[in-house]
């Protein structure tokens, strides 16, 4: 991004920050991207007069590096310009200055060092096209950072007060009618019945336990089975919007993707629609908020489909119908306890009437009624809680599994590229486009008048950007204008940024007089439309701005994305040329040599 660099190194420099290396960035910002006659009389008189506004201290790379940029600079349309000597200081200079100069400086050279110059630029760009491990690394650029885990709230026991009341009463009720009955029996002497008196109590408690845990299994079962079945009509939220539609999509997307090896496609969807709609609702109820996109969590997505695959594969997925199965020891602990209630209580019942039979009625009744609603409390209570509990232990579980997850794709992530980096490639990827049409069209760079870039993204591609940045795109197309002193010579060309391999759609070349318009039309949404009218009627239109793609980050204000974008694009000094030819034609080459002669 030449023009805002340019004006921030100005601001720099406008308070007194004048470094060698400072020295060195403002040169290149200045005449990056443009011909030698492309500067304004401003621009060329502070080119002029750089040396009084720098003053090189000391002899480090940097100061060699401007000192090897005045030469060249000073060398700009002389042809007794010693090249050879000016191209040994070039190849030794230490990296970046070197391959920064060799970037920078393409098109504002001219004479015969250009075309030294290009085919060392055009060496170094082969050399550092896939550099980097690009080819494992770029498409990382284009991941967000992942969203901080989460812990799932699991529902808390909710039991009203009323009910811990009428276990209270209950209790106390069921107490005094047992003590009363026993009681009843020590009076009238019946010992027997007493010791069944006494092992029903004991039957009955034991009894309780183990149907607390054989109910507890069953509805536990029950819920699992309610997870992962398919989910009926009744469970249908009808459909999602939203964040909770994106997240819907994107559970569907990577279970249609992740299938087990060797199982059908369609019987893997069928098998586990209530997982997807499950986990669907889990991750919408836990980040479900204005300002999380779906991409950040997009590898928790992941992660959690490929824990249902690998379950699958193992033959784990539907385990829990086993481990929740309740056991013949728990089920004959129920019936063998409440049978010795039953039938102890009885006995004891019976002989107490005898002893006192109106006493003996109204306890019995007051026990089995109280311990009746008093054991419906306490069953609600111990289920309610061991609910809690088993939610919260697979809840943890589920969490260790994520945070483990989360470690290993940030990671993956650690060595994400650096935006100077996409920069790199993608101006390496410019002058390979270059060499494309220089070779097409049998063409020298001293054959080239002026050449211009735009670079607009492909249909359908995902895109990023770091803060102050432009935007970065994994498939672009690249419009490449080449002015000769025959025309303009136009490639256009679909670039995979991922693989560094490009595809040419179109070449056109067309004299300077069939250009009837240029111009960029932009909507208020942010979309800007590149649009370049040949007088036959042809029309070139490419969308180098996508519409809704200002997205602000902090420190950033209207209209920064789309200026550091266009900025990057090309855009601005392609429009200078083409509006120029527009306008005026041939003859703009000829007014453009004679105003930078002025300025000059």
């Amino acid at each position: 991004m030449p023009g805002r660099a340019w004006q921030l190194i100005q601001d720099a420099v406008a308070g007194g920050y004048r470094t060698n290396k400072v020295c060195f960035h403002w040169l290149l910002a200045l005449v990056s991207g443009r011909t030698r006659y492309g500067l304004s009389k401003e621009e060329a008189a502070m080119l002029r007069n750089e040396r009084n506004l720098f003053r090189l201290t000391g002899d480090d790379e940097w100061a060699e590096g401007v000192r090897t940029i005045r030469r060249l600079l000073d060398s700009a349309g002389r042809k007794e310009a010693d090249t050879r000597v000016l191209l040994k200081e070039l190849d030794e200079l230490g990296e970046p200055q070197r391959a920064m100069i060799l970037r920078h400086l393409e098109q504002f050279l001219d004479g015969p060092i250009a075309e030294q110059m290009w085919h060392r630029a055009l060496s170094q760009a082969k050399r550092e096209q896939m550099a980097g491990d690009r080819a494992n690394r770029l498409w990382k650029f284009f991941e967000p950072a992942p969203l901080g885990l989460r812990e799932q709230v699991v529902q808390q026991p909710n039991t009203p007060l009323g009910v811990y009341v009428r276990i209270v009463m209950a209790t106390a009720v069921f107490l005094a009618a047992t003590v009363h009955l026993g009681y009843m029996l020590v009076q009238g002497g019946r010992v027997i019945a007493l010791l069944a008196y006494l092992s029903s109590i004991v039957g009955g408690y034991y009894g309780v336990r183990k149907g607390v845990e054989w109910r507890f299994r069953v509805l536990r079962r029950r819920a699992k089975d309610m997870e992962y079945g398919p989910p009926s009509a009744s469970r249908s939220d009808g459909q999602p919007e939203g964040f909770a539609k994106r997240v819907d999509h994107r559970v569907d997307h990577y279970f249609a993707v992740y299938v087990p090896s060797g199982v059908d496609r369609e019987l893997w969807l069928a098998s586990t629609a209530g997982i997807r709609r499950s986990l669907r609702d889990e991750l919408v109820e836990i980040y479900r908020e204005k300002r999380v996109g779906v991409e950040k969590i997009d590898w928790l997505i992941r992660h959690r489909v490929g824990v249902v695959r690998r379950r699958w594969q193992a033959g784990t997925l539907w385990s829990y119908r086993g481990e929740l199965a309740t056991p013949l020891s728990t089920k004959a602990g129920t019936v063998l306890g409440l049978a010795a209630s039953v039938a102890g209580g009885t006995w004891a019942v019976s002989e107490a009437l005898l002893v006192a039979p109106l006493g003996a009625f109204f306890s019995t009744v007051l026990g089995l009624a109280s311990g009746w609603l008093g054991v419906r409390a306490v069953l609600g209570v111990l289920l309610e809680r061991r609910r809690f509990a088993a939610d919260k232990r697979e809840s943890m579980q589920t969490l260790d599994g994520d945070r483990e997850a989360l470690g290993q794709w940030r990671a993956k992530l650690a060595d994400k590229p650096k935006d100077r980096e996409m920069a790199v490639w993608l101006d390496c990827e410019r002058k390979l486009v270059l060499d494309e049409v220089l070779k097409h069209y049998r063409l020298t760079m001293s054959n080239v008048i002026a050449h211009a870039f735009i670079e607009a993204p492909a249909p359908s591609t995902r895109r990023a950007r770091v803060t102050g940045g432009p935007w970065r795109y994994r498939k672009y197309r690249l419009l490449a204008f080449l002015l000769t002193a025959d025309g303009v010579r136009q490639l256009t060309v679909d670039l995979n940024f991922d693989e560094g391999a490009f595809r040419v759609r179109e070449r056109s070349n067309y004299r300077f007089d069939m250009i009837a318009a240029v111009r960029v039309r932009q909507g208020d949404d942010g979309e800007s439309i590149f649009e370049l009218a040949i007088v036959d009627g042809q029309k070139i239109s490419v969308q180098v701005m996508d519409p809704g793609t200002e997205v602000l980050q902090e420190g950033e204000t209207p209209g920064a994305v789309s200026e550091v974008t266009l900025d990057a694009s090309g855009l601005h000094y392609t429009l200078h040329v083409l509006e120029g030819i527009a306008a005026e034609g041939k003859e703009w080459l000829e007014h453009e040599n004679r105003r930078g002669g002025e300025r000059a």
